[in-house]
């Protein structure tokens, strides 16, 4: 049905009637533009050209698809350490509550001791209370730093994703489990 309408379009077109020898004449140049038309058509369906293409397609889509769910993958195992290191921080921070709760009760403890025992005994256990909630609070600022420099590696890396091809990307990605992996173990 396809053809027959093919055909009919080109004997029914005005070129046929405006040419001295016919439209069905090797002088008539839209005749030949018409058979060298089909003469393609008829290679590309021969060599299967648009299944080919519908494949190469499909495989582009398939890689894709691939790609989509490993960005999925990476993101929620991001999500996990992220959440880990939260939750890793506000131990840090309730232990460091705690360290200077105690550190006060020890200093209350010892202030009213040093009332009743030498003056040098209350200022040593003072001193070793205040070193220890420097240690405490210079150990809260490292995790904090530590998380901070965390979240904005991964920042970073999804921005880098959102901006950079898919070959630079992976690279990227694949560096970023590397060291991820490093400083989990």
């Amino acid at each position: 049905m396809h053809r027959t309408a093919i055909v009919a379009a080109m004997v029914a077109s005005p070129a046929m009637a405006a040419s001295e020898y016919g439209f069905v004449s090797l002088r008539n140049t839209d005749f030949i533009v018409v058979i060298g038309f089909a003469v393609f058509i008829g290679v590309l369906l021969y060599f299967k050209v648009p299944q080919r293409v519908a494949g190469m397609l499909d495989d582009r889509s398939a890689r894709i698809e691939g790609d989509l769910a490993e960005a999925r993958r990476l993101r929620e195992e991001a999500q996990s350490v992220l959440a880990s290191y939260e939750r890793k921080s506000r131990e840090a921070s309730e232990q460091a509550d705690r360290i200077v709760a105690t550190a006060r009760d020890e200093a209350q403890a010892a202030a009213e001791q040093a009332k009743l025992d030498l003056r040098d005994s209350v200022e040593r256990r003072i001193r070793g209370a205040e070193e220890q909630i420097a240690s405490a609070r210079d150990a809260a600022v490292r995790e904090v730093r530590n998380r901070a420099i965390d979240v904005a590696t991964a920042a970073a890396a999804q921005v880098v994703r959102e901006r950079m091809g898919d070959d630079k990307a992976n690279a990227l990605i694949d560096d970023s489990i590397g060291v991820v992996d490093a400083k989990l173990h």
